[in-house]
């Protein structure tokens, strides 16, 4: 039988027989267990596919799996470079690029700048940057 599937996995919670890991195993797919005494391991991995789910795909239809990938490689990367993460320290993860020279005024620029936004996902999310105008 040829699939692109070769692992399940799940959680050790009870509604999980071993019945079901044998007839899974059967179809050819290895039945992975989550590690025990690990209560975090879930949850980290279920907020990041509700947080794909919110941003990315209740708003995009996927026309194909090719789409869908596509849709995912650029949620992806937004979502590791265009935004803040708490676990990164404070601020962006990535500095703005071409650096804004500082000014003597914290209130003006001695050149005049524009706010660009670029959009990702058709528009869905934007990232802004500052550029000389």
């Amino acid at each position: 039988m040829d699939h692109r599937y070769q692992f399940l996995l799940h959680d050790r919670d009870c509604i999980f027989s071993r019945q079901l890991d044998e007839s899974i195993e059967a179809l050819g797919i290895s039945v992975l267990k989550s590690a025990p005494h690990c209560p975090k391991m879930n949850a980290i991995c279920e907020r990041v596919i509700g947080t794909l789910r919110r941003e990315c795909l209740d708003w995009l239809v996927p026309l194909s799996e090719s789409h869908l990938r596509a849709l995912l490689r650029a949620w992806i990367q937004h979502y590791n470079r265009g935004r803040p993460h708490m676990a990164l320290g404070p601020g962006t993860p990535d500095p703005p690029l071409p650096a804004i020279p500082k000014s003597a005024s914290r209130h003006r620029r001695g050149e005049s700048y524009a706010v660009k936004a670029e959009p990702i996902l058709g528009g869905l999310h934007h990232e802004y940057r500052l550029a000389a105008a």
